[in-house]
């Protein structure tokens, strides 16, 4: 009886090893995200071809929102680059201060490791004069 305790235990702790471990990966982004504070250098909607804005049950692509966004982060001077479908990017401009939150690409996708593929704009403000 104590063995059929030990294999259920056992059992158990590999189901919820096997729980963590696909939580961590299935949110590797949100998990690993960083989050940049500076001014946004620069702020481009993506040109796609118009075949992408054609409506495909009555709803547009959201690809048609496409934009790429540059942040030099004030504390390390480091400029950070991601795409994003988040249609605030829209009202953006040069010269402004963001609070963006990052979402890298995870390890596993080894051409695009270690750059980000969504930058969700938290906070936009005018810069202080320098």
């Amino acid at each position: 009886m104590a063995a059929v305790g030990r294999i259920l235990k056992t059992i158990l702790a590999l189901v919820l090893l096997l729980g963590i471990a696909w939580i961590v990966l299935a949110n590797w982004s949100v998990i690993f995200s960083k989050t940049v504070i500076g001014e946004v250098v620069n702020v481009e909607r993506v040109e796609l071809p118009v075949a992408l804005i054609a409506r495909s049950g009555g709803e547009l692509n959201e690809k048609v929102f496409s934009f790429a966004i540059s942040i030099k982060d004030t504390k390390t001077g480091e400029m950070f680059a991601a795409t994003s479908e988040d249609r605030q990017w829209a009202i953006v401009q040069k010269g402004q201060c963001a609070e963006a939150v990052y979402l890298p690409y995870p390890p596993w996708e080894l051409k695009k490791r270690g750059t980000y593929f969504g930058a969700r704009l938290v906070r936009l403000s005018e810069c202080a004069p320098k």
